[in-house]
């Protein structure tokens, strides 16, 4: 009689053994099994971390194995169980790989493309779209996952037992670090010196804060940030001086050093501009009436130099010209100028909180999340590739809208914008939420700073460039090893229902957004697929911070050779830039590494 060798991998993380009944049956081409309890006498199964085998002796041939079915019964008490994968070697020496990584409170399928099998992968999609419903946090917003808290949600997507410790480790570290107490008692009094700005960020120590607290009065850090800094999404190229911005060559004849009219710098591509109309009319955070806070909507007007660096030339503090809003120069006394400054700085930290990181990263991310899990199966190629790039999205963002953003949570007690300012905040922002302004390349070029030869110091677009083009590599093999041509992407019904899934519900079907309602061809599709992981993974390291490192695949879903062979060249092409970096940084007094793809995560979980 056949007999098969069944190995079976429980996963590392806490509580991930099951003491329940595990029972195993193989369906093949001609044939199914019986049902077999995997049991080995005087041995603890499925422990935590285990890698166990058993051996499989069925009654006749079954023909090649297309399917198998785990069926986990309840010994004495409900007991989930994490299944990482299951291999299976065949009478004839063969190996199939079976990948889970999920899960299994019942019963589980695994399987392929054949006709017999399909109504299962129909049933998987219907279970998951019960699971993870659309909802509307707040009118205008991007739809999110359809809970309350994060203990609402599906098993499979809360964070495991470590990651949620380390989650609130990293919090209160974050809280103890940045004085939270004691910075919300700083706001309630007024501020005699900028050492009490310092006093702040005490506890914050490395090469890059130690410059930048040592230089912040610079104008030349000042430019600086604008490029390389959290935010270096907003600077663009000036082709044409705003009528909201009356600004004349006499006014700023001292910043300019080629001996030309303002007007004529323009021409030539040196006047550069970030405009913070987005801020215009929100609200002023006033939850606590003891606590009069403001906002500013600045246009700041900035200069290449001779040098080739970015520094400010001009700078309104608000969007309509007038006696009682000047326009304030590098010429007027020292701290005018540099609080005229410090308010650009506090518009750029509202808008890059709210808009560049909140909104362009965690919940768009959070949108391709809960399309994938409705209407890709886990066998799909393409759900194999973008899991790894959503793991615990949907947690962070759940908790963020437990604890952070909500009424109450600690942007209404530490933010300008909060009481609901950074809620209007993202309702505005969304008619910019385009799918071109996710794709990086296009970004770059539509605020006209493409040319390395003109703006030679940009390197969040230089690195950035390099990682695009490397994921974009990868889909593309990917792409090209699953859809033989344009048709078969086309025609694959459950991918056009993920794209039209992210465009109905991410994007409220707002044709204005250029998301696609479907997708025909394979370029589009490696495009697609490259914006998803790129937004999750390189532009929030960009933004924010990083953890399990881009190419770095620990969960194999894919078990088909030459997509692990696309794996390992993309993550020698990654390693290749990660070296490109190093040696430009080597000499810098301010290295630039947050594209480093040794330091991107792969997703936007913290």
């Amino acid at each position: 009689m056949p007999s098969y060798t069944v190995t079976v991998a429980t996963g590392s993380q806490w509580f991930a053994g099951t003491d329940d009944y595990i029972y195993l049956s193989l369906v093949g081409s001609t044939g199914c099994s019986e049902k077999h309890l995997l049991d080995k006498a005087f041995y603890n199964d499925f422990e935590r971390g285990a890698v166990d085998s058993y051996d499989v002796t069925v009654d006749e041939e079954l023909g090649d194995i297309q399917l198998i079915r785990i069926e986990k019964r309840k010994y004495w008490i409900h007991d989930d169980w994490y299944l990482k994968y299951i291999t299976l070697k065949t009478p004839h020496g063969d190996y199939i790989e079976f990948p889970c990584y999920r899960w299994i409170t019942g019963k589980l399928a695994r399987d392929d493309q054949i006709h017999i099998l399909k109504q299962h992968r129909r049933k998987e999609l219907e279970t998951r779209q019960k699971q993870y419903r659309w909802m509307e946090w707040n009118p205008g917003f991007p739809l999110s996952i359809d809970a309350r808290c994060h203990k609402d949600l599906p098993r499979d997507i809360q964070f495991d037992s470590e990651k949620g410790v380390d989650f609130v480790l990293n919090y209160s570290k974050a809280m103890e670090n940045l004085f939270i107490n004691r910075f919300m008692h700083m706001f309630q009094s007024s501020w005699s010196d900028f050492a009490d700005f310092e006093k702040i960020f005490v506890k914050i120590s490395n090469t890059i804060s130690e410059r930048v607290m040592k230089h912040w009065q610079e104008d030349l850090m000042f430019g600086y940030q604008f490029l390389n800094g959290c935010n270096p999404v907003l600077i663009r190229r000036c082709s044409e001086l705003p009528e909201k911005l009356p600004v004349t060559t006499e006014m700023v004849e001292c910043s300019l050093e080629r001996q030309l009219s303002l007007e004529q710098e323009v021409q030539q591509g040196n006047i550069f501009i970030v405009d913070y109309e987005l801020l215009d009319g929100i609200d002023a955070n006033k939850t606590d009436p003891c606590t009069h806070q403001f906002l500013a909507a600045p246009i700041c007007l900035l200069y290449k130099n001779l040098a080739n660096k970015i520094v400010p030339i001009a700078i309104q503090l608000n969007q309509t010209p007038g006696e009682e809003n000047p326009i304030f120069l590098p010429s007027d006394a020292k701290y005018d100028w540099l609080l005229a400054k410090i308010w650009v700085r506090s518009s750029d930290f509202h808008v890059h909180q709210t808009i560049t990181h909140l909104l362009r990263t965690h919940l768009i991310s959070e949108v391709f999340g809960i399309a994938m899990y409705r209407q890709l199966p886990a066998v799909h190629p393409i759900f194999k590739l973008l899991v790894a790039h959503v793991r615990f999205t949907i947690a962070i963002n759940t908790k963020a809208r437990e604890q952070l953003i909500c009424e109450y949570g600690l942007f209404d007690k530490a933010n300008a914008t909060g009481g609901g300012g950074h809620v209007q905040m993202v309702q505005k922002a969304m008619k910019d939420l385009t799918y071109a302004s996710l794709c990086f390349p296009a970004a770059i070029k539509a605020r006209g700073m493409e040319s390395t030869e003109d703006i030679p110091y940009y390197f969040y677009r230089d690195d950035g460039l390099l990682v695009w083009d490397a994921i974009q590599t990868f889909t593309s093999e990917v792409v090209s090893i699953y859809y033989e041509s344009d048709q078969v992407v086309e025609e694959d019904q459950e991918l056009q229902d993920f794209v039209k899934d992210v465009y109905m519900y991410g994007m409220r079907g707002k044709k204005a957004s250029g998301f696609p309602k479907s997708i025909k061809t394979r370029e589009k599709l490696s495009e697609y697929l490259t914006v998803v992981i790129f937004t999750a993974s390189a532009q929030h390291a960009a933004v924010n911070f990083g953890q399990l490192f881009l190419g770095m695949y620990p969960e194999e879903h894919f078990i088909e050779k030459p997509v692990k062979e696309a794996m390992a060249r993309f993550r020698k092409n990654l390693e290749a830039i990660v070296s490109v970096i190093a040696e430009r940084n080597k000499n810098k007094k301010l290295p630039y590494y947050y594209l480093s793809p040794d330091r991107i995560p792969n997703s936007v979980a913290i």
